[in-house]
């Protein structure tokens, strides 16, 4: 890992994108990089559109601004393409990840990005059958850290699981580590 990546995640409340970029900050973190992980709130309720954010690094982070030039940006909801540019602020070489069952060509057809890496995952489908609810944060950390590479599956996924043991049952946690490895394994690119 050189430098500082941010990354962006685009959802709807309830969807556990902040959760996600917690998460991922504290397995990071866990490893000796240096993290942060911060939301934008409004009055959000359940539904609402949220953003949330995370910074990666092998050295200190200095920077306390909103992280407006994601190499990663993910996209939890699909019907958000119609209500946030998820392309803001990025460079030809961001990767876009997307929760839809289209394939990646279709996914850049239909929003219209003319840079980037587009991968997509149907993390909603995965989430409803490991999950049992429309909760597609876990599927989306896996195809995140199939686009990352910075870090063995393996070594997140033993974190992972010390992180969701101090506050879910064996059967939420077991249910998370095979949405978040089918997401890592099932992640297609475009």
């Amino acid at each position: 890992m050189g430098g500082i990546i941010e990354l962006r995640w685009h959802a709807r409340a309830g969807q556990g994108a902040v959760t996600a970029a917690k998460t991922l900050a504290q397995v990071y973190g866990s490893l000796g990089k240096y993290v942060q992980a911060f939301a934008e709130y409004g009055a959000e309720k359940r539904g609402a559109p949220v953003i949330a954010y995370n910074r990666l690094s092998d050295e200190k982070i200095l920077l306390h601004s909103g992280a407006r030039k994601p190499s990663y940006v993910l996209l939890l909801d699909p019907t958000l393409l119609k209500v946030v540019d998820i392309a803001e602020g990025v460079d030809d070489s961001a990767t876009f990840i997307v929760n839809s069952s289209l394939t990646p060509e279709e996914v850049r057809k239909e929003t219209g990005l003319k840079k980037g890496k587009v991968m997509v995952i149907d993390a909603t489908k995965i989430a409803l059958e490991e999950i049992g609810k429309n909760i597609p944060n876990a599927p989306m950390l896996g195809a995140l850290i199939r686009a990352l590479g910075s870090i063995k599956v393996e070594d997140f996924e033993k974190k992972f699981v010390e992180i969701l043991k101090k506050e879910f049952s064996d059967k939420v946690v077991e249910g998370n580590v095979k949405a978040m490895r089918r997401g890592y394994e099932e992640v297609k690119e475009g």
